[in-house]
C-alpha cells in the first residue's frame, strides 16, 4: 500500500516487507520530520523480517491537511494511526515513535492497547511524566510549545530568509545539515508548516484528553543529550507503565531514528522477538 484514506484525507505511506503474516513494525515520526526519518531504520527491520508501516502523518502527509486546531487533537492522531492498521489488515502492531510520534504511540498504547503489541518510545517521555516534570525542568525545555501558539508569526519567523531560522535551529539541535535542508524545504511547501504546528496549537483544546497509564511492553530509548525533555520527565516515565519495561539509556541527542538507526532497530527488534 502506498497510502490509505480516513475522513477524506490522504494519507502517504511506505509499505516495505513481507506481507505474509509476518510481524508488523509502525513507525511514527516527529516535527518537523517526515517518514523519511527512518530511512536508515527500515531495512535493518526488513532483512529481519519484518513488516514495516511508516505514514506521514496528519499535518505532514500533503493531502491530510485539515485547517484549524481542533483537528490534531490526541484522539485524532491515535484514530489516524488505528485506520492505518485497520486498512492495512493488521489486528496488532509493534509501534514506534519518536519526538511528537512518541506521543502519539503513548497515547494509542494507553488508549488501544489491544492494537499495540509493543512501545518503543524514542526519546519522548510519557506525556504524563512530562507534566509531572514541569516545574522540575521541562517548562523551560518545552518553551517553544507557548511561542508556537501565537497565530501566524511563527510560520514568518522560522520560514524567512528560505526558512533559514528553522534550518538553523535543526542542525544547532544535532540534526545533520542535508536532513535539515529536506525538513525545511517539505516545511516550505504552502501550509504545510502551519499544519505541523496545529499539533502544538491542539495541545490547548479541550477535547485533546490525556494519555493515561500504559499496559503492553515497552522500551523508552532515551537520548542523554536531549534538549527537550528534561531528567526529571524521563526518569518518571517508568512509573506511568504497568508492564514489563525496559530503559536503553543513549548518550547521544534528539535526532536517535537519523543518527542512531541500528540502535533503534535493536530496540524494536527486541520487543518483536520476545
Amino acid at each position: 500500500m502506498d497510502g490509505y484514506l480516513r475522513d477524506a484525507l490522504w494519507f502517504d505511506v511506505r509499505d516495505q516487507g513481507p506481507t505474509d503474516g509476518a510481524p508488523v513494525v509502525v513507525l511514527l515520526h516527529g516535527f518537523p520530520q517526515d517518514g523519511s526519518a527512518y530511512d536508515a531504520v527500515v531495512p535493518l527491520l526488513v532483512d529481519a523480517g519484518v513488516r514495516v508501516l511508516v505514514p506521514d502523518q496528519r499535518g505532514y502527509s500533503p493531502r491530510a491537511r485539515p485547517p484549524g486546531r481542533r483537528p490534531y487533537v490526541v484522539p485524532e492522531l491515535v484514530a489516524d494511526v488505528v485506520a492505518l492498521l485497520d486498512t492495512a489488515g493488521v489486528a496488532e502492531a509493534h509501534v514506534v515513535g519518536h519526538d511528537w510520534g512518541g506521543a502519539v504511540a503513548w497515547a494509542l498504547a494507553a488508549r488501544r492497547p489491544g492494537r499495540v503489541a509493543s512501545l518503543t518510545a524514542l526519546g519522548t517521555p510519557h506525556p504524563a511524566a512530562m507534566r509531572a516534570g514541569l516545574l522540575r525542568g521541562q517548562a523551560l525545555r518545552s518553551w517553544y510549545v507557548g511561542a508556537f501558539q501565537l497565530p501566524r508569526l511563527p510560520e514568518r519567523a522560522l520560514l524567512a530568509h528560505d526558512g533559514a531560522r528553522l534550518r538553523d535551529a535543526l542542525v544547532r539541535t544535532g540534526l545533520a545539515p542535508h536532513r535539515a535542508d529536506r525538513y525545511v524545504a517539505r516545511m516550505s511547501r504552502p501550509g504545510a508548516l502551519t499544519a505541523a504546528l496545529a499539533w502544538y496549537r491542539a495541545l490547548g483544546v479541550p477535547s485533546s484528553g490525556s494519555t493515561g497509564r500504559v499496559r503492553v511492553p515497552t522500551t523508552y530509548v532515551s537520548a542523554r543529550r536531549d534538549p527537550f525533555f528534561a531528567p526529571a520527565s524521563v526518569a518518571a516515565t517508568a512509573g506511568h507503565v504497568d508492564a514489563p519495561y525496559t530503559r536503553v539509556d543513549l548518550d547521544v541527542g534528539h535526532w536517535l531514528p537519523e543518527h542512531r538507526p541500528s540502535d533503534v532497530a535493536a530496540a524494536v527488534l527486541g520487543q518483536v522477538r520476545a
